[in-house]
């Protein structure tokens, strides 16, 4: 077995796999740019090793700089994880000429099943089914759209290089199928410098199901069952599962067979993914769609039904071990789920979203696993996949497992950065999930029903009563905000701001035995004790405790219910008749701005250019949401985050508050 590996990857990726390293004995070897320096990839590996600044081309994609990262430090062989370098032919090949073992299928391999054309002609070869369709190298635009007409519509355009969805395109008017050719090759030469294309047919009601492999240098493959991963948005899978609800006993081992088929048509080596379409009217008629030469995002829900570690076994294999198990000595037990958590925000979207980690809660329970690079500190911006952690429950069935994961992502609390998590249990909840009536659609149909949940007043009320809190640890009790006064106590009033919902937060009294209101609602006796990164409201007789962290103005307070990103406001100037107050133009995502339109007191009217915010390589034209004088607050180049006030616009007729 190897003494020391290179992990050429960061994020949970990297982490997992060094927590299987340090159990069987390993030295970890962990490599980063100038953005991860104080990453906890590179805080829990044995030694790390600074790669270049943070463009993916000057770091973790340059295969000289992680080859003399591995020669530096003496390691033997390289994990990649997924994404990056792992799928690439030409790092393998460098890998092996350097006398590095590669933890990964032998180039050839990686090569052919990289080409989908080349994959499907060589799998076909071996019995195992494809989707019906036309592909071959070097198709011409006359070509394909000569063949949808054989096909039938729906015919699905698909690039023969890269994934993601990038360049694929469902086509059902024979009309559009011009136009949508024209856009699918710009797409793939700009994403994968390949501009091939191909044409299936789309199957109705898709599922998309996956087969996990292992093969091993003496020509042993066995499969370790399925994965249904069709709750997917945009074709980047959100919510699996293993094994598939869909799939019956004698379909699982057709489809198994098929997999370990698909392996040995490129002699593989290693974990591998083989990726089936399947549609939900008829669940025993499977089609192949591609290979992945590495180890999945998903895999811990396979792990968590086989007792296997995947990562122990990419290892062994690598090592030049034989697989000690046949396939009638592997058993799936019970039910396993996992849900990605990203930087995005639903409600706008699924725009990337960032900012600093003021705190980390992540859920520890039975049957509950968490694969995360996440701590305090962590900066997440836009150079790298938003991807933070994967929240994975094991049940006895599919029932529990769900249960487990949405009381998981209930304790799950990202303080500082917008994520996924509401919409991730919204999805959960919905019933047709619940009853395993999926297909590849069902995601994006659900997402435009999906609203956030405001603020609750209770939440509002911890806000003003932490705020409360903290100014009543004034040296001075004289400058201790009791609201006592000759006559009726005054209230201190907060305005407490969210994206969704703001009120203004009256407490009277001290934090310790206070009243609070939240807007013109009840006035309800409140108190708060504060310890750590916990505190403990106690509001109308019901006592709650939440997390929270604050930075700059800015509190975050969460539950299980869900979490708040609270802003205290400064005091805003209002119209005398109670008019409109002043509104901002807010940063919809963390980026750079690349252009200021207007000059700050200058009027504009509703609807006009103010800011454009350039992020992810696409600009985001920001404009004003009334009309008035505006006060422009950044300038172009500034780099600005999400929810920062950008520009502020005040009424012509508004006056400041008597």
């Amino acid at each position: 077995m190897f003494e020391t590996v290179l992990i050429a990857n960061r994020g949970e990726i990297a982490v997992r796999v060094i927590r299987t390293l340090r159990r069987m004995g390993i030295r970890s070897v962990a490599v980063y740019s100038d953005a991860d320096a104080g990453a906890r990839h590179v805080r829990e590996a044995d030694i790390a090793v600074r790669l270049g600044p943070a463009p993916v081309l000057d770091s973790y994609l340059s295969i000289p700089k992680v080859l003399e990262a591995a020669a530096a430090t003496g390691a033997q062989a390289i994990h990649p994880g997924y994404g990056f370098l792992s799928e690439n032919a030409g790092f393998a090949a460098a890998c092996e000429k350097a006398g590095v073992v590669f933890i990964g299928p032998p180039a050839r391999a990686i090569e052919v099943m990289g080409d989908k054309i080349s994959a499907k002609q060589t799998v076909s070869a071996f019995d195992v089914p494809v989707v019906p369709g036309l592909a071959k190298p070097g198709l011409t635009d006359d070509e394909l759209t000569a063949a949808a007409t054989e096909i039938g519509y729906p015919v699905l355009i698909k690039p023969s290089a890269g994934g993601g969805g990038k360049g694929m395109h469902l086509v059902e008017d024979p009309a559009a199928l011009r136009a949508a050719l024209i856009t699918a090759r710009r797409e793939a030469a700009s994403a994968f410098g390949d501009d091939t294309l191909f044409l299936e047919r789309f199957v109705l009601r898709p599922r998309h199901i996956e087969v996990q492999v292992l093969a091993d240098g003496q020509g042993n493959v066995v499969h370790l069952g399925e994965r249904e991963c069709s709750l997917q948005r945009r074709h980047q899978k959100v919510i699996e599962e293993a094994p598939s609800p869909l799939l019956d006993a004698a379909t699982r081992a057709r489809i198994g067979a098929a997999a370990c088929n698909t392996a040995r048509s490129v002699d593989y080596v290693g974990a591998g993914t083989v990726e089936f379409i399947v549609s939900a009217d008829s669940p025993d008629e499977f089609f192949f769609m591609e290979m992945n030469t590495r180890l999945q995002v998903e895999h811990p829900v396979t792990e968590a039904v086989t007792g296997l570690d995947l990562v122990e076994w990419q290892l062994r294999v690598a090592a030049g071990e034989k697989l000690p198990f046949a396939q009638d000595e592997i058993t799936l037990s019970g039910h396993a789920i996992e849900a990605r958590v990203y930087a995005e925000d639903p409600a706008r979207g699924f725009l990337p979203t960032g900012g600093r980690v003021l705190a980390v809660h992540e859920p520890t329970a039975p049957g509950v696993r968490v694969d995360s690079s996440l701590q305090a500190g962590t900066v997440v911006g836009s150079d790298y996949d938003p991807m933070l952690s994967k929240v994975i429950a094991h049940g006895s069935d599919r029932a529990q497992a769900l249960a487990r994961l949405d009381a998981a992502l209930g304790q799950t609390a990202v303080l500082g950065v917008q994520t996924n998590v509401e919409f991730l249990r919204f999805l959960l909840a919905d019933s047709r999930v619940v009853a395993a009536d999926l297909d590849t659609e069902l995601l994006d149909t659900r997402s435009a029903d999906f609203a956030p949940a405001p603020a609750p007043d209770d939440v509002l009320a911890a806000g003003g009563l932490y705020r409360q809190w903290t100014l009543s640890g004034q040296a001075s009790l004289w400058d201790a905000p009791s609201g006592w006064r000759i006559g009726a106590p005054a209230p201190v009033r907060t305005e407490m701001r969210t994206p969704l919902r703001s009120e203004t937060v009256s407490v009277w009294g001290l934090p310790a035995d206070a009243r609070v209101q939240v807007g013109d609602g009840e006035i309800h006796s409140g108190s708060i004790d504060v310890e750590g990164g916990r505190m403990m409201v106690t509001l109308a007789g019901r006592r709650r405790g939440y997390a929270f962290a604050e930075e700059d103005g800015q509190l975050w307070i969460a539950d299980e219910r869900g979490c708040w990103h609270l802003r205290e406001a400064e005091v805003v100037r209002v119209h005398r008749g109670g008019g409109p107050r002043s509104a901002e133009v807010l940063s919809p995502m963390p980026g750079s701005v690349i252009a200021v339109s207007v000059a700050s007191d200058s009027p504009v009217q509703e609807g006009e250019p103010v800011v454009v915010v350039e992020a992810m390589k696409m600009e985001h034209t920001l404009t004003a949401p009334i009309s008035g004088r505006v006060e422009v607050m950044v300038s172009v180049g500034d780099q600005v985050k999400v929810d920062q006030i950008l520009a502020r616009l005040v009424p012509e007729s508004s006056e400041e508050e008597a």
